[in-house]
């Protein structure tokens, strides 16, 4: 639990009232420099409130009944999780060709983007695959 006036407090306040499910690390910086608030997001992780998603792409976590390991908590899995994180950090992206002919949800979190993106998002075992 970190000290009342922290800025590790003040992120996780902000975290709470927010309606997000994805974090930028650059939302943060208004409230320190930026070694500041990746140190305290570290922690925050450590304490299995937040997952890293990638580079400064953190997301939402809620903790797991039976494991001890933090799950990522978004309405749509890790593939909504990463399009999030994709328009946050202002990427054009739009969904792959076989999901969109598909009639049930693809099992591979995947997207087509028009620009180069050199980002790797990814939670456990699952990464998102970028097709160009």
């Amino acid at each position: 639990m970190a000290r009342p006036n922290s800025l590790q407090s003040k992120i996780e306040k902000r975290i709470t009232e927010s309606r997000e499910y994805v974090f930028l690390t650059r939302e943060f910086t208004d409230l320190s420099g930026r070694r500041q608030v990746l140190r305290a997001l570290r922690k925050i992780v450590a304490e299995g409130r937040l997952v890293r998603l990638g580079c400064g792409v953190y997301g939402l976590a809620t903790a797991a009944g039976s494991t001890e390991r933090p799950t990522l908590h978004h309405p749509d899995g890790f593939a909504g999780a990463a399009r999030t994180a994709l328009t946050k950090l202002g990427v054009e992206w739009e969904p792959t060709e076989g999901e969109r002919t598909a009639e049930q949800p693809q099992p591979v979190a995947a997207v087509r983007i028009k620009r180069r993106f050199s980002r790797r998002l990814s939670f456990g075992q699952t990464e998102l695959v970028v097709e160009r």
